[in-house]
């Protein structure tokens, strides 16, 4: 009897210990993911020709926004575990469950997008702004102007969630929850570099890639992604576990058709449909700013 009476306090104890740990973890990250910011949006021309809608379709494929928000823009489920979080991408549209009725102006849409902040102040979970910070004016006009001309689409989703794996892994820095506190929100806007095959240009079209790749662009698992997800390949110069001894056409076929140089096929995850999209100039640009990135083994992220 005495040695199942200090099982059972032993076993207790762990009990209590657990739950305040995870009382602690709870109102350490509740208290960032409900934060309200202040934060003003910055108004930018929305022009509402063909010509400028049909550049924000380009600015919204190879920026991906079609891969998470879907082909319809209206949004899908992201990640559903629940130890870990239920969270869905937006539906960007006018239609019923859209976002489009709360972004009157596009400075609502500029603080969404770049700032990762909701017109409301609270921050926007997963929205990866801290990748979409740096881009242009009229990329951002353009592709605002395509959101504002598509089809209404009526989808509906459940509050998103956060489990107590997720929140560990914010806690920890493994997942970026709230990209809005990686975005200096004082900061003056950078200059946008003018498309162009150069290094800086190639630098702002990549800035998505760290989405995947990690912010070295050395690839491996993401945290807190589906198990059956593929990790993402190493991209930086790394000659043995990364693209260094890649060229151009290397990079071209992996990036438009999928293929690597060996001629194994590359993970569905990898948006091959939406790179389809850019242009030779952009790939080339593209490649001669990997060209730049500091080697790294695998998995450094």
């Amino acid at each position: 009897m005495r040695v199942l009476r200090w099982a059972g306090i032993v076993l207790g104890s762990l009990l209590a210990l657990i739950l305040v740990a995870l009382g602690v973890l709870y109102l350490l990250t509740e208290r960032r993911i409900t934060r309200a910011y202040e934060v003003a949006g910055r108004e930018v021309a929305v022009g509402e020709d063909s010509a400028t809608i049909a550049r924000g379709e380009h600015v919204a494929i190879i920026r991906q926004c079609t891969n998470c928000h879907t082909a319809d823009l209206g949004g899908a489920k992201f990640i559903d575990v629940p130890v870990v979080a239920r969270l869905h991408t937006a539906n960007l549209t006018s239609g019923q469950g859209g976002m489009a009725e709360h972004y009157a102006t596009s400075a609502d849409w500029e603080r969404a997008i770049r700032q990762g902040v909701a017109p409301d102040g609270r921050a926007l979970l997963f929205m990866p702004s801290h990748e979409f910070y740096a881009i242009g004016d009229d990329d951002l006009g353009a592709l605002i102007a395509y959101l504002r001309s598509r089809t209404p689409v009526d989808r509906a989703f459940a509050a998103q969630s956060v489990g107590p794996i997720g929140r560990w892994l914010f806690l920890s820095g493994a997942l970026p929850l709230v990209p809005a506190e990686l975005v200096d929100h004082t900061a003056p806007r950078p200059v946008t570099p003018v498309p162009s095959v150069t290094v800086e240009y190639g630098h702002y079209l990549a800035e998505s890639c760290s989405g995947c790749h990690g912010a070295t662009l050395s690839g491996g698992p993401i945290p807190g992604a589906p198990p059956e997800m593929a990790a993402p390949l190493n991209i930086s110069t790394d000659t043995l576990t990364g693209i260094g001894k890649w060229t151009l056409a290397d990079f071209t076929r992996a990036i438009r058709e999928g293929m690597r140089p060996d001629g194994v096929k590359l993970g569905s995850d990898m948006p091959v449909a939406a790179f389809a999209h850019l242009s030779d100039d952009e790939v080339a640009a593209i490649w001669m700013y990997l060209r730049t990135v500091p080697a790294k083994a695998y998995g450094g992220r």
